[in-house]
């Protein structure tokens, strides 16, 4: 797995980070991710235009001019779509413009997306925010100590109220949970700040950190690595032994 660095609220930094390659990894699928963001955006369209028929318009239950004799063309009412002020042919009505995308597909566009910005060295970890109180001049000089300049996608936890707070009224900074990740807010954005927590991880683990100017720990916390005795093969048989036929 690739490792990133890992930053605290200041831009300093704490050591590094994995990314799991089934999320940041991966061979972004352009098509996938095309019709998936045709998706999302078609989904926000409120689809509540609507134009009158000739029906609808009020007015013209009368005949404009008799049938013959006039050297007029033939009319039967004056709200005929060729008239000025009649309904309109073939206008729109009110729709849903919702696409049917399956859940692999969207899944693999946000992978897709991911892949993409973490490729361009465009995804940043911190370990936490640390903001005492709502302040939007300390996130706006966070993003700055991040390096993080443009249209910035920062992804909280739902709970990590003050830091929403601070970051919301920055213009050019988009705030979503976790849950709310999706392919077109990735996409649109330059940099992709994730906390530890909200991190993607493989299989809903945690993130693996690496402490900076240190190793990564491989022994469980409290307990003993595993080992097997010079020359030989670890036990294998149970802990109670079973006679034949018992």
């Amino acid at each position: 797995m690739a490792s990133i660095t890992l930053h605290d609220g200041s831009g300093a930094s704490k050591g590094t980070v994995e990314l799991d390659d089934a999320t940041f990894g991966i061979e972004p699928n352009v098509a996938v991710m095309h019709q998936v963001v045709t998706a999302q955006l078609a989904a926000k369209r409120a689809g509540t235009q609507s134009t009158k028929t000739r029906a609808e318009v009020a007015g013209g239950g009368a005949k404009p001019w008799k049938q013959k004799g006039t050297g007029r063309a033939r009319a039967g009412s004056s709200r005929s779509p060729i008239w000025r002020g009649g309904g309109v042919a073939l206008g729109p009505k009110p729709r849903k413009y919702d696409q049917k995308t399956p859940k692999k597909m969207k899944r693999l566009a946000l992978r897709s997306a991911l892949s993409d910005r973490a490729a361009d060295d465009k995804v940043v970890v911190v370990s936490g925010w640390g903001f005492d109180t709502p302040s939007t001049k300390s996130a706006a000089a966070a993003l700055s100590a991040l390096g993080a300049e443009g249209r910035v996608l920062v992804v909280l936890e739902p709970t990590d109220v003050t830091a929403w707070k601070s970051f919301r009224n920055l213009p050019a900074v988009h705030v979503v949970t976790a849950g709310e990740l999706n392919t077109y807010d990735v996409l649109v954005s330059d940099y992709v700040v994730f906390t530890e927590a909200t991190l993607p991880t493989p299989a809903g683990g945690e993130a693996a950190t690496t402490p900076a100017g240190g190793e990564a720990a491989t022994t469980p916390a409290g307990g003993e690595a595993a080992t097997t005795p010079a020359g030989g093969e670890a036990a294998t048989a149970p802990a109670a032994a079973t006679e034949e036929g018992a």
